[in-house]
């Protein structure tokens, strides 16, 4: 049972030879097991496949009764093969029966057998069902028995990954994992309806070659392609904008561990040695081994670090088989889907084909999140396992209203979400029709409408909208999807470029607001910080940094010379601080007018009120701006101390809650007493209810995402500001419920106000 007669490359060997015979599915998987029994010399071989019901149905047996296949079914977590599949580890027991987990099928006649050797299916990390062989003897399988099964393994998976096994499971409506469709849920990130197919954004290597002919010489394709890896990783991290020591940087050297990381040189090694693999397959075998035990941790960080080692193991694979790190070609309708990505990233790929971006990570307020809703890509983020559930070229559905992805959907919901996407197209022409009416209540009182931008492709948005101008510009996406710190001329340049755009229409620009979740890579960064959302950031890095102020500073004055600049300062917590920034406005402009430069015809500077401080210094505040504006996802936050992105209390909090409607009324009437404009430019200004809201607390200029001005308008023009102000101070008076939103959905379906 020793030497030639047996071993991983053997085995492997003779299953290539049925792989490439003619035969059905059914036979296939049977000639398998009879293989492998007879290779191993055991008396039984199983296989067990994972449904999509989470139960592990049989699907082939050499010893036991062949009348049980597709008949005898366990549960995940039941029984030793359960067990196997729940824990994604092998077992290796001489006398299985007194082990506790024992149980068995009746019928199956699997009670004469000691011995058990079971060993998860693993693809990707993922676990796809179960390979067992017994024997009635009670002895412990020796290593190079569990190295023979767990290299099998990797074939079975290969099977049924490819759905050839698909059409043979008897509960049909089961059906399997990979091939199913699945119905992920995950948090709305960007509006809109995308139907399509998947485009891996860090594409799957497949490895189709398992068996090595010359071990030695796979072991040396595998030191140069490890040389290689660490060649290309020492260069990212000693690259110039990189080399600097930060945050960024002591994630890289992280990344750089896993690189030189002496372990998983030595596994892959072993799996050529011992298993007879390619190189890469090896690769492969280690990663799915590892990612399996590392997904069963439960420290984040260790989670985390999880994508880093796939990321890495990605790498050597394509530089084992020679492929190059490019974009994939796009189908028409693309779908991408993604762990995560950076806003220059979804910049890469055509925008006329990409319909949806579906992301494992991702908030709300993350960079490619602002981005997307720039492009109008329909966006889900926190879709648990996206990546590896998906399969390049499988349809998708992306709604970014509810948060919901239908992987591979059947043809009924399909049919449902293409009549949804006609009714959109429908809604849109409808509003379109409005672009050139007016934004007047029912009884007379004006509402600017603007939109909220960051890039250059936002402007013809504008006057699609039909919007009054932009409420807010973010200065810090040029900065984002920069790779170093734009110049001056480059700033001036955008800005310049913004303003004839808009073509008289107010701008309203945003100093730099990066820090918190808005890192970039080329910012130094010494200290690490525990809650960066509530950390150096925005105004607090522009008044420590004042070289980086001052430069936009310049480049927006340059670039407004004749025209109106308006300009707020993200995060202002106290009034000091929007002096000192005003002070550096003054600053640049003595030092244009001294060299000659064209100056503004008036300059309007603000502050954002995003910092609950700061509503008790309202007085004094607008005293001194010339505007304010409301930067409602902040304020929001940090009122009722919710991080938006953490999921456990993302929907605990309503902005709809009396309390907060109670603040922003007092921002609006305390604005309009000093003579001042009070925007609101947050997501609340982007929906109907919300936005009826703010109309109703007496804001009478709001600012959001473009696709959203449509609908917005239709509720203007069918509201009465006097009845809702009325109404609504009564009900932020007497309520005591935490949110006033079914009370406001009453009142506009009683007055005939549309919210869709």
């Amino acid at each position: 049972m020793r030497g030639s007669l047996f071993g991983p490359r053997v085995l492997l060997r003779r299953l290539r030879e049925v792989m490439a015979e003619p035969i059905s599915a059914q036979e296939r998987l049977d000639k398998i097991v009879v293989t492998i029994a007879a290779n191993m010399v055991a008396e039984v071989c199983s296989v067990y496949v994972l449904r999509a019901d989470n139960v592990l149905e049989l699907f082939a047996t050499e010893g036991l009764n062949r009348e049980s296949v597709h008949k005898a079914a366990l549960m995940v977590g039941q029984g030793l093969v359960g067990q196997i599949a729940a824990e994604a580890q092998l077992l290796n027991l001489p006398d299985a029966q007194v082990h506790p987990a024992f149980s068995y099928i009746p019928g199956l006649g699997e009670e004469a057998y000691h011995s058990f050797l079971g060993v998860p299916i693993l693809r990707a990390g993922r676990t796809l069902g179960v390979l067992v062989v017994q024997n009635r003897a009670r002895k412990h399988y020796s290593e190079e028995e569990e190295e023979a099964l767990q290299t099998t393994a990797m074939v079975i998976a290969e099977m049924i990954a490819s759905g050839e096994l698909a059409s043979l499971s008897a509960t049909e409506s089961a059906g399997l994992d990979l091939a199913r469709p699945m119905h992920l849920e995950g948090v709305a990130l960007s509006d809109g309806v995308g139907l399509g197919y998947v485009v891996l954004h860090e594409p799957r290597v497949v490895v189709t070659d398992l068996i090595a002919e010359d071990p030695e010489a796979e072991i040396r394709r595998l030191e140069q392609a490890i040389a290689n890896l660490r060649l290309s990783v020492d260069d990212m991290i000693e690259r110039g904008e990189v080399a600097h020591h930060g945050e960024h940087r002591d994630v890289l050297e992280a990344y750089r561990m896993f690189a030189y990381d002496r372990g998983w040189v030595r596994r892959m090694e072993e799996a050529i040695v011992r298993s007879g693999l390619t190189a890469e397959a090896a690769v492969e075998r280690v990663q799915s081994d590892t990612r399996a035990r590392m997904m069963r941790q439960t420290d984040p960080y260790l989670r985390e670090r999880l994508h880093d080692f796939d990321d890495l193991t990605f790498r050597l694979l394509r530089e084992l088989m020679g492929k190059a790190d490019k974009p994939p070609e796009l189908p028409r309708d693309a779908i991408i889907v993604a762990r995560n990505m950076g806003a220059a990233e979804l910049l890469d790929y055509d925008r006329t084909k990409v319909r949806g971006l579906v992301l494992e990570e991702g908030a709300a307020t993350s960079h490619v999140a602002i981005v997307a809703r720039a492009l109008n890509i329909a966006t889900v983020g926190q879709v648990q396992n996206a990546v590896t559930l998906a399969e390049s070229g499988d349809a998708i559905i992306v709604d970014g209203e509810t948060g919901l992805v239908h992987l591979r959907p059947p043809a009924d919901v399909e049919h449902a979400y293409a009549e949804k996407v006609r009714f959109r197209a429908r809604r849109q022409e409808r509003f379109r029709r409005l672009r050139n009416k007016p934004s007047v209540t029912r009884d007379g009182v004006e509402i600017s409408l603007l939109v909220n931008a960051g890039l250059l492709f936002d402007l013809p948005h504008l006057d699609e909208s039909g919007a009054d101008g932009i409420g807010l510009f973010r200065t810090e996406l040029q900065f984002m999807i920069a790779s170093a710190f734009p110049r001056m001329g480059e700033q001036q340049q955008l800005y310049s470029k913004i303003l004839d755009g808009a073509a008289g229409r107010p701008v309203t620009f945003r100093s730099l607001d990066i820090g918190g979740d808005k890192v970039l890579p080329y910012l130094s960064r010494s200290v690490h910080e525990e809650n960066p959302a509530m950390g150096w950031r925005a105004i607090r890095l522009g008044l420590d940094r004042p070289v980086i102020l001052r430069t936009q500073i310049r480049a927006l004055l340059k670039a407004s010379a004749g025209r109106e600049l308006r300009l707020m300062f993200p995060m202002v917590s106290q009034v000091a601080e929007y002096t000192a920034a005003r002070a550096l406005v003054e600053r640049e402009q003595r030092f244009l007018a001294g060299h000659g430069y064209e100056p503004p015809s008036t300059v309007r500077l603000g502050a954002m009120v995003e910092v609950p401080a700061l509503l008790f210094e309202l007085d004094a505040l607008l005293e001194a701006v010339d505007f304010v504006s409301v930067g409602s996802n902040d304020l929001f936050q940090f009122m009722f101390a919710a991080d938006r992105g953490n999921g456990m209390i993302g929907d605990r909090f309503d902005v709809l809650s009396p309390s907060f409607l109670k603040a922003l009324r007092t921002i609006a009437a305390t604005a309009a007493a000093k003579g001042k404009t009070a925007t609101l430019c947050g997501e609340m200004a982007g929906k109907p209810l919300t936005a009826m809201a703010l109309i109703g607390v007496g804001f009478r200029s709001i600012s959001m995402t473009p696709a959203s001005v449509g609908p917005v308008k239709a509720m203007v023009r069918s509201v009465d500001v006097a009845a809702l102000e009325a109404f609504l101070s009564e009900a932020i008076e007497t309520s005591t419920a935490p949110t006033l939103r079914p009370v406001l959905e009453e009142y506009a379906l009683a007055n005939d106000v549309p919210l869709s």
